[in-house]
């Protein structure tokens, strides 16, 4: 006799580790453009940087409704990266300049970083839905905190502006990861990519921020 619910198990699971693959491997080619664009706009004026900003931006919202069309959406996404490149490459180069030892730190503490809230998030039966709301709220307060830390000098505001947003990411990125297991339509890989580079890409603008606090 077939059991009919153990085969659907299967092939839900089977669903979701080939959604986790081809999430994942779109995160790491988004990366490799990331880092593309940085190298090639090594010399580019911030002016540049905020249109790379800009377009990156836009390329994102396109993603959101281009999602079925899927050479569309992996397209914007990999441009996406490309762009970002850009528009952090100025960021990049005065680091490396300044202390480039800084950039391997944050390097290797956001791949750890990543990897452990990944691992929890991808791992836990818990539902973490609410963790992500809070999240999301916390990013808003601290979006809203730098712009005070821009016109008023706190004391110590750089470092917990900094810790204060590996906490917030940290729920954001595990929740993620949980999103990503709970998924089987391979169409909303692209944007879940997209997702998850944004956690890592702030998760190592702050670790940088940290490890190059004395420069």
């Amino acid at each position: 006799m077939i059991d009919f619910a153990s085969y659907s198990d299967t092939g839900s699971a089977s669903g979701t580790h080939a959604l986790f693959a081809q999430t994942m491997g779109y995160v790491a080619a988004t990366a490799g453009f990331f880092a593309l664009g940085a190298y090639l706009a090594r010399d580019a004026s911030y002016g540049w940087a905020f249109v790379g900003y800009i377009a990156a931006f836009a390329c994102l919202i396109a993603m959101s409704f281009a999602r079925q069309a899927a050479s569309v959406s992996v397209g914007l996404l990999f441009a996406f990266g490309l762009l970002f490149g850009v528009a952090m490459s100025p960021t990049i180069s005065y680091c490396a300049g300044a202390n480039s030892q800084a950039l391997w730190q944050a390097g290797g503490a956001t791949a750890l970083f990543i990897a452990g809230c990944g691992a929890v998030g991808y791992a836990t039966s818990r539902d973490l839905s609410g963790l992500a709301r809070t999240s999301f709220w916390a990013l808003v307060a601290l979006i809203m905190f730098g712009v005070v830390m821009i016109f008023v000098n706190i004391p110590g505001g750089s470092l917990a502006y900094s810790v204060i947003g590996l906490a917030v990411f940290a729920g954001l990125t595990m929740s993620d990861f949980q999103r990503l297991r709970r998924s089987t339509d391979v169409d909303s890989a692209p944007l879940m990519a997209a997702s998850i580079f944004l956690d890592a890409l702030n998760v190592f603008t702050f670790f940088l921020r940290i490890f190059s606090r004395n420069n």
